[in-house]
């Protein structure tokens, strides 16, 4: 496994145990996100981190599993797309999502930085 694709799973397996602490680390200042539970864009770690604070109390169980997983390296700078199948309670409720998902990472100091995750699911086929 390279070392972009360790890094997106080292921030999902935190995400996982719901380690904010560890996804910080994982995550530039300047970090942008979007996914299903949010519906918008998070702009820098402070929104980001308010919004997992946020999201923390209402989310548990979670268990995520990446597939389909590619990677480009540019230097400083990497491009990860894979397949999220993500199961989860949320407010109660168990959820199952199934999103392709981008993941731009950028090299500072000489450790991959996660500096853009959209995830946005899509519908169940019928």
């Amino acid at each position: 496994m390279a070392e972009l694709e360790a890094t997106v799973r080292r921030m999902m397996t935190a995400f996982d145990q719901k380690d904010w602490d560890t996804i910080r680390t994982l995550t530039t200042e300047d970090a942008q996100g979007v996914d299903e539970v949010s519906r918008r864009w998070l702009r820098g770690a402070k929104e980001i981190d308010a919004y997992y604070a946020e999201l923390s109390p209402l989310m548990g169980a979670i268990s995520s599993e990446l597939n389909d997983v590619h990677e480009l390296d540019w230097g400083d700078t990497g491009l990860v797309t894979c397949w999220l199948e993500q199961d989860y309670e949320f407010d109660g409720r168990q959820q199952h999502v199934s999103s392709p998902t981008t993941v731009v990472l950028r090299k500072a100091e000489d450790q991959w930085q996660i500096a853009l995750m959209h995830t946005i699911p899509l519908p169940e086929e019928e």
